[in-house]
């Protein structure tokens, strides 16, 4: 095959007619508006980025400036084929190349001013050059000013028989309510894996991609409901292939997801068992496999919804979690998968989700500790306590108060007490460093601590992320603090890298 020019697929694969738009919602509401006799004089397109907004909206300026219809402007609509632009004649070509004078295409985000919308007014009663209607399209309108706004409105409102808008964004909520009311709206929502399937299909039919049809599907999940990524990971793909087939394998070597089962076992055995350092050991793994973490964690998501079909008796599958874990762990998974996309290290989200879900079992995690002991950290929250006080409240009794005895000798530990003592240390000074910071405590809970050297606190960081984190000013000093205030004694704190 003769590889044509290069272009960015998402570009040059437009759709530029109703039925080549994927989301069929979209399709019908086109073709339900346009069979009728009047249509409306503004359209309002919102919904996330990727979806083909700006890609409607000049179709519509085609099926309402086609010479075709033009010509035959009393002819009877009888099937969506009447509604389509012919994509031939010089209205149509010129809309496509974006050079059609009547066509007037206003970037919200860059102009953001009064004057583009004060020129609009002044021109909008101007009839079109050669088109049969003017056609506005603003993009991103919601980044317009308050004063814009204001102009906008009243051109709304009185509108010349000539003129059209087609209102684009992203951000629904920040459109004024007066705005809205006079449009007639349109929801580009998320796609779903078909319609993304459906889309990469005409791509690889025209470029004559040889690829496994799974892999679209793949691709899809991938791409979070977006043709445009979609199309951007089936060119990357493309690119990296030259003639080979492409096949799920050659896009998990490609994507840093190989082996990922192995690895969500893994994870939600370390959940599970509510063992954070294990849980942090393979985040550590993932970053330097360069693992795509928000792809890894939609596979989560998908892990634990089935679980909770399984418990509701959906779907057969097995499952440890209870229903009200698996429903906050999918709550926790949630929210890092909306945050690993502004995250400047993209594994801390899923992390973070260690560190919130360790926080519910903490008191599980600790096997060497007593009864009360394990009722005084829970009281921590609450208020901090010293080292050498544990208090423990019985439903039926008064407060006691048990001792626990630390060396805080020269040497250290007494040898006799180290292990113990050592793990009961760990966790209460977690606790009284989570009163301080929350992430700090979170990047402990997978290190490991040495209290033997005299007065010296060494903990072994898992990876070098870990380390630079604790090492921070602001970290250290909440280290130093509370080692000081737990030992009783003043102490110096060395981060080192674990082997």
């Amino acid at each position: 095959m003769e590889r044509s020019d290069h272009m960015v697929f998402y570009r040059k694969y437009r759709p530029q007619k109703i039925l080549e738009l994927d989301s069929e919602a979209v399709r019908n509401s086109l073709y339900s508006i346009f069979s009728k006799k009047d249509t409306a004089h503004a359209f309002l397109f919102a919904g996330p980025k990727g979806l083909g907004k700006t890609s409607a909206a000049r179709i519509i300026a085609k099926v309402i400036n086609c010479e075709k219809h033009k010509q035959n402007s009393k002819f009877k609509i009888q099937n969506s084929k009447d509604i389509e632009p012919d994509n031939k004649c010089a209205q149509c070509i010129s809309i496509t190349n974006g050079t059609n004078l009547d066509v007037l295409e206003i970037d919200g985000a860059s102009n953001r001013g009064i004057d583009e919308i004060r020129d609009l007014k002044e021109k909008i009663n101007l009839l079109p050059a050669k088109a049969t209607k003017k056609i506005y399209i603003i993009d991103e309108v919601h980044m317009l000013t308050t004063e814009a706004f204001n102009a906008l409105l009243k051109t709304l409102e009185e509108p010349p028989n000539h003129a059209v808008f087609i209102l684009c964004t992203t951000e629904l909520h920040k459109l004024p309510q007066t705005i809205i009311s006079r449009c007639f709206r349109i929801d580009f929502k998320k796609a779903t894996d078909e319609e993304i399937a459906r889309s990469l299909l005409r791509i690889v039919k025209s470029e004559e991609i040889k690829i496994e049809k799974d892999v679209l599907y793949e691709i899809a999940k991938m791409s979070d409901g977006g043709f445009r990524e979609a199309a951007k990971i089936l060119e990357e793909l493309f690119l990296r292939a030259g003639r080979k087939i492409i096949t799920k394998k050659f896009l998990e070597e490609n994507y840093n997801i190989l082996g990922i089962d192995k690895n969500l076992d893994e994870f939600i055995k370390a959940l599970l068992q509510k063992d954070t350092k294990k849980g942090f050991e393979i985040s550590v793994y993932l970053g330097k496999q360069g693992a795509d973490f928000k792809f890894f964690i939609e596979k989560l998501i998908d892990r634990f919804h089935l679980m909770l079909l399984g418990k509701l008796g959906i779907v057969s599958e097995e499952t440890d979690f209870q229903t009200a874990e698996i429903k906050k762990i999918l709550e926790l998974l949630a929210k890092a998968h909306m945050e690993t996309k502004y995250s400047v290290l993209p594994q801390l989200p899923l992390e973070l989700v260690l560190v919130e879900w360790a926080e519910n079992g903490l008191i599980s995690q600790q096997p060497h500790l007593s009864d009360d002991t394990r009722q005084d950290l829970s009281l921590n929250k609450s208020g901090s306590r010293s080292l050498n006080e544990s208090l423990s409240i019985g439903s039926d009794k008064k407060p006691h108060i048990t001792v626990t005895t630390f060396d805080s000798s020269e040497s250290g530990l007494s040898p006799a007490h180290s292990k113990n003592n050592k793990n009961q240390f760990y966790a209460t000074f977690i606790e009284e460093v989570k009163n301080h910071n929350h992430l700090i405590a979170g990047v402990l809970r997978s290190c490991e601590i040495d209290i033997s050297k005299s007065n010296i606190l060494e903990i072994y960081a898992l990876s070098k992320f870990h380390k630079e984190k604790l090492e921070e000013e602001k970290s250290m000093l909440i280290l130093k603090e509370t080692a000081n205030k737990l030992l009783d004694k003043k102490v110096k704190v060395s981060v080192v890298l674990k082997e």
